[in-house]
């Protein structure tokens, strides 16, 4: 399993427009996650191609103006 720093890495690998100062705010398991879904999005896209959302998010979000 990667380290942080190892996952930071990994990141700008795929995304090279993240600062690390930004990434480093984050803990590692944030960092695996998002690590993950970019791995995810390099995929081809088709039958095959699966993301699966953890039960930490929700699947649908809504907004309320406070106007």
């Amino acid at each position: 399993m990667l380290n942080k720093t190892q996952t930071i890495v990994a990141i700008q690998e795929i995304n090279r427009s993240v600062s690390r100062d930004w990434l480093d705010v984050f803990d590692v398991s944030a960092l695996r996650y998002y690590l993950d879904h970019l791995q995810q999005t390099i995929q081809p896209r088709g039958g095959e191609s699966v993301w699966i959302r953890t039960g930490e998010t929700p699947a649908v979000v809504t907004r309320r103006a406070t106007f």
